[in-house]
């Protein structure tokens, strides 16, 4: 089903080996795993992994900003690449660090990305790590921005950002050769615009399929960081709009169900997604009671595991809380208002749900070559409490997802919440 991509590993630093990495066999031995052959060395700050694309993924879990970029420098030079994503945890790599890094030395390389509430690497779930995705300019295009204030009323604004990064994608690649373009979206996730800002750019791409993700802070919910060509910000949003011959698919999925149980809002700060009261009581009294769950014990764990759904255009949609403030009022992850009408909902088996997805990607393309996605947080908080964390990081193993933990993905037209989305990459025309 899926590719088998060598992976190799980079010397850089003296760094703890990646958590995913058992005991490594002697230098440069080459061994074989479910997700195909790699190579190990003794000292390890990095691994590699490429795939029949010619993309290829580096990961570390190493403090050393300089050491990353000098890997990135040299992997790019090796591979031609046109363009870099970088996921990172803060807790791992200071923006401002990473980007001084960056321009010192892999200047000629155009990148965007964002800070994380955890990674998905070639090794399944991770914390505490960065990604870089190198895309090969023999087979792919990209141009980014960073649209700025975006808390700031503007969207013309942005629909004019996304019009001039169009025509400055088509203006250097050959529309002729049966290439097709795709948007990534990447948006602060404490900047309570996610919505108006995916509107607008989705609004402006017109058939282009959009999908992304909201940056994170590893659940402080204090700053998240956005990165593009040099660039370190909050509050904004970056656009990249990618072209390429190779077949992909864009996809989500969820797994959870409404149930009768129903939550008006009836007193809410939409500014702020804040809600004070459902039904006309106090917001986390009236949800605790509603999941049966005392209010004192509501956690991040409990939003993950009794999420909210709101019906729009006959599709339930996740709109999930964020957490509980000393006076029982309720952050949530999405738009909030008074008279809004949500469902408790059921949730139904995460690893079932994500592999039939997955298998039916894998079947739509012929062969899956690799992912990239956008996996919300709460997810992976959901996995952990129901104890299948393992399953789900070997799906995503198996699949060759990479990619972030998010704070909300974008799908569409749409910011979702509790949702995987993704854009996978054929794999029978990407080998040949």
């Amino acid at each position: 089903m899926q590719a088998h991509p060598e992976s190799v590993y980079c010397t850089f630093g003296h760094g703890p080996q990646p958590s995913h990495i058992a005991l490594a066999p002697p230098s440069g031995q080459v061994c074989n795993s479910a997700g195909g052959r790699y190579r190990r060395s003794k000292q390890l700050g990095c691994t590699r992994t490429s795939y029949a694309s010619g993309l290829t993924v580096l990961t570390t879990d190493t403090a050393d900003a300089e050491g990353f970029a000098r890997s990135v420098a040299t992997e790019a030079e090796a591979i031609d690449a046109g363009f870099a994503l970088l996921f990172f945890s803060q807790a791992l790599f200071d923006a401002h660090d990473l980007a001084a890094a960056w321009a010192t030395h892999v200047a000629g390389l155009s990148y965007a990305g964002c800070s994380t509430a955890g990674e998905i690497t070639p090794g399944g779930l991770e914390e505490g790590h960065a990604v870089a995705i190198l895309f090969p300019a023999a087979a792919f295009s990209a141009v980014s921005t960073m649209v700025r204030g975006i808390s700031s009323p503007g969207m013309e604004a942005i629909a004019a950002e996304v019009e001039h990064l169009k025509l400055k994608l088509y203006s250097q690649t050959d529309r002729s050769g049966g290439s097709q373009v795709f948007a990534l979206s990447f948006i602060d996730g404490l900047s309570y615009s996610e919505e108006s800002v995916t509107s607008a750019i989705h609004w402006s791409l017109d058939d282009i399929p959009l999908l992304g993700g909201s940056a994170g802070d590893d659940l402080k919910f204090e700053t998240t960081t956005l990165i593009c060509d040099g660039e370190v910000a909050s509050d904004c949003a970056v656009v990249v709009l990618i072209s390429t011959a190779i077949p992909f698919h864009v996809f989500k999925t969820e797994n959870f169900v409404p149930t009768g149980d129903k939550l008006v809002v009836t007193a809410s700060d939409p500014d702020r997604r804040i809600v004070h009261e459902f039904n006309a009581g106090p917001a986390a009294e009236v949800y605790a009671s509603a999941v049966g769950v005392a209010p004192d014990n509501l956690t991040p764990l409990s939003f993950a595991s009794h999420p909210v759904v709101m019906r729009v255009g006959g599709e339930y949609y996740c709109r999930s809380i964020q957490r509980m403030h000393p006076d029982g009022s309720l952050s949530f992850f999405c738009a909030i208002d008074d008279g809004l009408v949500l469902s408790i909902a059921q949730p139904t088996g995460m690893v079932e749900s994500t592999r039939e997805a997955l298998a039916s990607v894998n079947d739509r393309l012929g062969g899956i070559d690799m992912i990239l996605g956008f996996d919300c947080v709460l997810r992976r908080l959901d996995a952990r409490n129901r104890q299948v964390s393992r399953d789900i990081s070997e799906l995503y193993r198996e699949n060759n997802v990479i990619g972030f933990g998010t704070y909300g993905e974008q799908y569409r037209s749409m910011h979702l919440n509790q949702t995987f989305t993704g854009i996978a990459f054929g794999l029978r025309q990407a080998a040949e």
